[in-house]
């Protein structure tokens, strides 16, 4: 088993061409000994954006606090707390915070090895 606290992982800058005001913790990957599946923690300042991206590989969201808009393919929701989604993966995404706070959501992908 592996327990840690928030206040221990290290909070990076989303390193992406046009994403601005986003945050991004690696609570869980392959050093901490998952096989499978990364957990990822995202904190995204008020009017703060992730741009169009795409992936190989789904992501399964969790929205903790806050709100913002997910774009998947060619729809766009508004989400806040408590919200969960599924994107597919080779499906272009982004997200940008809409309110006046923080927003924060978990974001589990698969490990790429």
């Amino acid at each position: 088993m592996y327990v840690s606290h928030i206040d221990k992982v290290e909070k990076q800058k989303v390193e992406m061409e046009g994403a601005k005001g986003a945050w991004i913790q690696w609570l869980i990957k392959d050093t901490e000994g998952a096989e499978n599946y990364a957990m990822r923690l995202f904190t995204l300042e008020p009017g703060a954006e992730i741009p169009r991206h795409m992936h190989p590989w789904e992501h399964e969201i969790f929205i903790l606090e806050g709100k913002g808009v997910i774009g998947a393919g060619e729809e766009e929701v508004e989400v806040h707390e408590g919200n969960f989604l599924y994107i597919e993966p080779d499906v272009p995404h982004w997200y940008r915070n809409t309110g006046d706070k923080e927003w924060k959501f978990l974001c589990i992908i698969p490990i790429v090895k």
